[in-house]
């Protein structure tokens, strides 16, 4: 499954033009050293200064009466609690700030928590997302701290906490190559800790085998069965492998604003003021590979050639029945699979093709017991665990 990698020029793709998600990586620094990780560690944190640019950059370029996310990310972004208190400030005060508009969030990995922090987030609408992976012996392999102890104990106790605050909490576990046996484990541990809004996500840099790729079926055809029996229950958990492959399917495919809007309508901001046309991109922040120029001295520049492609440019992408239910069109995932924004990795391919069989039986064994699937359609399966919250 090795695929040549072919780097792609970022600055002849991409071309910020009506901005709707934007991330700020508000320091490089962390606590954990995870095994994965795409961001590079070192002592940065984003000045007042820099923020207030990219602020203002931002609501220039987002749509008048369009939705904007903006998300704090890191490093670890609570190692800076205060100055994304500062930040928050910064962009409720501007000119085009609307409540109703801007949606505000804070990508955390968990070891930092308190009841300053949950009643500031509260007061201010902050969406929190926590990252785990799963019971301690996944947790304490792929995210350790700094001196290679664990950090599931702590993590642990913080997710039970949160959850007092933020009932719909959403929580991302990253699976690899080594730990796929183990997913439906780590779903049955979160749902007992009592998460509901589970985020499921493989390690794109991870060696896959074709070994992995024959695992794929089986295993998200058991998550499948779990999550069917939740619903069931009369008590459904949101599983983002299922719940938005199911949707995605029953919507006919991807659409335009369903598709990775990378270098265009998603930015990505490292502490300096660099622009990257995605989070996951931002590697060591050096300003050259993947940037797109700098948003302080104004040096970002509109694509030479194209935007970002919508599909793939694989052969057999364009010529294969399931390729409107694909993500073969996201280009970070591709970029850290195969070095090429529109290539996609015969791992990407294989892990596509099961959650999309696995999704549409699951359609037909809901259809089948009579289970409502109109938030599906309508892309809001979220919507069934929050109406149903008090079935404990």
């Amino acid at each position: 499954m090795t695929i040549k990698k072919n780097k792609s020029s970022a600055s002849s793709f991409f071309n910020p033009k009506q901005i709707t998600k934007c991330t700020l990586f508000v320091t490089h620094e962390c606590n954990l050293r995870c095994q994965y990780c795409y961001i590079e560690k070192k002592n940065a944190v984003m000045s007042l200064d820099v923020a207030q640019k990219v602020v203002d950059f931002v609501f220039q370029k987002n749509p008048k009466d369009w939705k904007l996310e903006i998300g704090f990310f890191g490093g670890e972004p609570l190692l800076e609690f205060e100055r994304i208190k500062l930040i928050v400030e910064l962009i409720k005060n501007h000119s085009a700030y609307s409540s109703s508009k801007v949606s505000i969030s804070i990508n955390s990995n968990g070891t930092i928590f308190n009841k300053e922090i949950s009643d500031f987030m509260l007061s201010n609408d902050i969406v929190f997302c926590v990252s785990c992976d799963g019971p301690q012996k996944m947790q304490d392999v792929t995210r350790k701290y700094k001196n290679g102890q664990g950090s599931s104990a702590t993590v642990e106790k913080n997710i039970q906490e949160a959850l007092l605050y933020f009932p719909f909490l959403p929580v991302n576990a990253v699976y690899s190559d080594q730990t796929l046996q183990y997913l439906p484990q780590t779903v049955d541990y979160l749902v007992n800790l009592g998460v509901k809004n589970i985020y499921l996500n493989p390690d794109i840099s991870a060696k896959w085998t074709q070994s992995n790729a024959e695992q794929f079926p089986e295993i998200y055809g058991v998550l499948a069965e779990t999550y069917i029996q939740f619903y069931l229950q009369g008590k459904p958990k949101f599983i983002s492998l299922i719940d938005n492959k199911m949707s995605i399917i029953l919507r006919g495919g991807y659409g335009p604003f369903d598709r990775c809007r990378m270098g265009s309508g998603e930015l990505a901001f490292g502490t300096t003021g660099n622009v990257y046309p995605c989070e996951r991109l931002v590697g060591f922040d050096d300003g050259k590979t993947n940037c797109m120029g700098n948003v302080v001295d104004g040096t970002i520049k509109p694509a030479s050639c194209k935007i970002v492609p919508s599909a793939a440019t694989n052969t057999e992408c364009s010529q294969c029945g399931f390729s409107e239910y694909c993500m073969n069109w996201c280009g970070c995932t591709n970029y850290h699979s195969t070095g090429s924004y529109d290539m996609v990795s015969a791992f990407m391919c294989a892990h596509e093709r099961a959650m999309i069989n696995v999704a549409y039986q699951t359609i037909q064994r809901m259809n089948g017991y009579g289970v409502d699937l109109s938030h599906h359609v309508q892309g809001t399966p979220l919507v069934n665990v929050v109406t149903n919250f008090g079935n404990r």
